[in-house]
């Protein structure tokens, strides 16, 4: 494979000053560059790829083996080599395929036995008095359905749904100022029952509703394989939904992690949403890689990436419900393929995963687009955008909306050049060296690539297809770069590190034999506490 790195940097040198709207010479680049399914439109015309670079982008996809590897993650080998896992959240989704063995038994009558238990209870939910779902969970068990619910708001017929993930006392204390406590149902998600953040809320919360008249035994639920721990807890067993250890917590929503969504939109949207993600699994096992979104999109990031030296990448969802996305894909990257170490133990050659961050837009044009447009760093941008709004009656904020996000796709790539800034400051009646020096400051170096997926309204089934479109660009990037895209040994450190100094910052243990900074800070937090 080192001979296709090699060749691709050798073209990105090759064509690095090639400014991108020359490409839009050949009439047909758009088409060419862009790629349909019956529910999208993915455009990537607007980088430096051309049809070498592809050619050779699509040589890693072999060389990598990249359809063999979803063909065994489909089919239930543990491809988690470092924890010797089955990755199957897309079982999950799996409404209308076969069976799927994992070490010789069908996972699928569990998963189906599971949706049809939160089916039920969804509706008991729905049809009692609960007023309000409170989901306390962190990382995938919060980001994920937190993101989805926010997302899917016009579909909202059920309870009011609340998300605490902070373990800062002030995420749970301003969620719960308001609600009444004999109209919460508290959703506990955990799939061990021992995460520290969260089982501090949930017994906060537990606290609170039998301080305030409700009822803990019937007004929690929890999201566990513990069944031993969510006894303890004095959660109901017929409350308690679990999921194998084969769906990992950023893969997680479309299982009991993702309760809280069913509880908003009620279960046939719900499946509709399971639907948008089993025909995005389809187009990514059946279509050829020149015509695989996933793939596509894996490999224009590779290409920004690892080729041209690009380590960040901004997603930028021009549609409000979507506001919550570019965090979510933050942990979906980031935790990922934020790995050092290839699966057989050896250091990366080359960088892997970006830096994932965004907002979305118009927002994001009065905050970071500064340094986008006219910063010294290039930043890919990846806009997502909708066709049609949920609003019939504000079709002109829509149309604005897709004006402002096309806009700004091309004035990345086109730019404005110093004499085009020196004509508009000589039409605004300035000469001389302060027309010159004015001109300067309206100079737009352009040439910065972009992406652009559009889709026709912002539905359950079309979020499902989103979500599953990047996890799958994750799965595709991560093993052409031969990382572990499904561990997060990453985190553990940390963890171990707050547990041994709880009983520091408590003062039941001296900080002595701490570093200095860290005993040093200890010390000024006792002084102010008290």
């Amino acid at each position: 494979m080192m001979n296709i790195w090699q060749d691709l940097q050798e073209k990105q040198r090759g064509t690095a000053d090639r400014k991108i709207a020359t490409l839009f010479d050949a009439p047909d680049r758009a088409e060419d560059f862009s790629l349909r399914t019956q529910f999208m439109l993915f455009d990537y015309a607007k980088t430096n790829i051309d049809a070498e670079a592809r050619a050779a982008l699509l040589r890693l996809v072999d060389e990598a083996e990249v359809p063999r590897r979803r063909d065994a993650m489909f089919a239930g080998a543990p491809i988690n080599e470092t924890e010797g896992r089955a990755v199957l959240h897309t079982a999950l989704r799996n409404l209308d395929g076969g069976p799927i063995e994992v070490e010789g038994a069908d996972v699928m009558p569990p998963v189906r036995d599971t949706l049809a238990r939160m089916r039920s209870f969804a509706d008991q939910i729905r049809d009692s008095a609960i007023t309000d779902v409170v989901n306390i969970g962190i990382g995938g068990s919060d980001l994920g359905p937190a993101m989805a619910t926010r997302a899917l708001t016009p579909y909202h017929d059920g309870p009011r749904c609340h998300f605490v993930s902070n373990v800062d006392g002030a995420h749970i204390a301003d969620t719960l100022r308001g609600l009444d406590a004999k109209t919460t149902l508290v959703i506990v998600a955990s799939k061990t029952f021992t995460t520290i953040e969260t089982m501090t809320n949930a017994r906060t919360a537990r606290a609170w509703m039998q301080d305030h008249g409700g009822d803990p035994a019937t007004q929690f639920a929890a999201l566990s394989t513990a069944e031993d721990k969510t006894a303890e807890f004095g959660i109901n067993s017929a409350q308690v939904f679990g999921f194998e250890d084969w769906v990992g917590g950023r893969y997680s929503v479309w299982g009991p992690i993702g309760l809280s969504l069913m509880i908003a939109i009620g279960p046939k949207a719900f499946d509709s949403f399971l639907r948008g993600a089993q025909e995005m699994d389809r187009h990514f096992c059946a279509a050829d890689p020149a015509e695989n979104m996933p793939m596509l999109l894996a490999l224009v990031g590779i290409w920004h990436n690892q080729i041209c030296g690009h380590a960040t990448r901004a997603v930028l969802p021009y549609d409000q419900r979507l506001e919550m996305l570019p965090d979510y894909l933050q942990q979906l990257e980031m935790e990922s393929n934020g790995k050092g170490v290839q699966m057989d133990g050896s250091d990366s050659p080359r960088h892997t995963g970006p830096v994932v961050w965004g907002a979305a837009g118009t927002n994001g044009q009065h905050a970071f687009y500064q340094l986008i447009h006219q910063g010294t760093r290039v930043i890919p941008c990846e806009f997502l955008v909708a066709a049609k709004g949920h609003e019939p009656d504000l079709r002109h904020h829509h149309d604005l909306l897709i004006a402002n996000c096309l806009a700004q796709s091309e004035a990345l790539m086109r730019g404005r050049s110093l004499d085009e800034a020196r004509a508009i400051m000589r039409d605004a009646g300035l000469s001389g060296d302060e027309l010159e020096r004015q001109a300067r400051h309206r100079v737009f170096p352009g040439n910065r690539p972009s992406t652009t997926l559009v889709y026709e309204t912002l539905d359950p089934f079309t979020l499902g297809q989103i979500i599953a479109l990047y996890e799958h660009r994750v799965f595709v990037e991560g093993i052409i770069l031969g990382i572990n895209s499904f561990d997060q040994w990453g985190v553990e450190l940390g963890k171990e590190l707050a547990k041994s100094l709880q009983p520091l910052i408590e003062g039941e243990v001296s900080a002595e034999g701490k570093d200095g900074s860290t005993a040093s800070l200890i010390s000024y937090i006792h002084q102010h506490r008290d």
